[in-house]
């Protein structure tokens, strides 16, 4: 008789209308089932709550990872310490986070180079320029997404101080395009317990990939 699947629990945090797509490719395996919370009810998620006071409606260690992806970017900047702090709170002592948010010092790298209003990148919401990576995907807010729009930023600096000072033991950093990854531990975390899930991922280098801390934008914080 084979063992029973162990379900582990991510938190999904401003997750938006059900997709399974937007699952970090590291949460597709049977064993993770996915919550999802947001603030918005027309999205229909598990968790009807705000990233920044999540105590009403998620105990506390009660979820095995948390993934953060593009939704710090649209807080306040006095609000960050305090949706971070929540992370840690959420998550079990064995627990992890994983945020992605856009990175700053790269999009200003672009707009030196080639214009503050250039398309980047393409992507399914249409043409992205340095202006909607720093402000908020103009058609979209144009259209009534209010909730779209930026209000702070981050560079992998202040990404590792911020989260190393909310509670997590140690923050593990690199740079996607435009995009700043960090993968942050609480202090019972073992980082050879998550090689099966991201082995695959091109976040494997935040586990200590080879080629770890070669490149420019990638770093590493531990707390003291």
């Amino acid at each position: 008789m084979s063992a029973a699947l162990i379900r582990r629990h991510v938190l999904n945090v401003g997750s938006g209308p059900a997709h399974p797509g937007k699952l970090h490719p590291a949460f597709r395996w049977p064993h993770w089932r996915e919550v999802r919370l947001d603030v918005e009810p027309k999205v229909q998620p598990d968790i009807l709550a705000s990233m920044v006071d999540m105590r009403h409606a998620v105990a506390d260690a009660s979820f095995d990872a948390l993934w953060s992806s593009h939704n710090l970017e649209h807080l306040p900047s006095h609000e960050v310490p305090l949706a971070l702090s929540e992370f840690a709170r959420v998550l079990a002592p064995r627990g992890f986070a994983l945020i992605t948010c856009p990175d700053v010092e790269e999009i200003a790298r672009f707009i030196v180079e080639h214009g503050i209003d250039e398309v980047a990148y393409p992507s399914a919401s249409g043409p992205v320029t340095p202006l909607d990576m720093l402000w908020g995907h103009g058609p979209s807010i144009e259209a009534g997404f209010g909730f779209m729009t930026h209000r702070t930023g981050f560079t992998l600096s202040r990404l590792a101080r911020l989260v190393l000072e909310s509670g997590f033991a140690e923050v593990r950093l690199s740079r996607g395009r435009f995009a700043l990854w960090a993968l942050c531990l609480k202090p019972g975390c073992r980082l050879d317990q998550l090689r099966g899930d991201f082995g695959r991922t091109e976040q494997a280098e935040l586990l200590g990939a080879e080629g770890e801390g070669e490149g420019e934008g990638d770093a590493r914080a531990a707390a003291s």
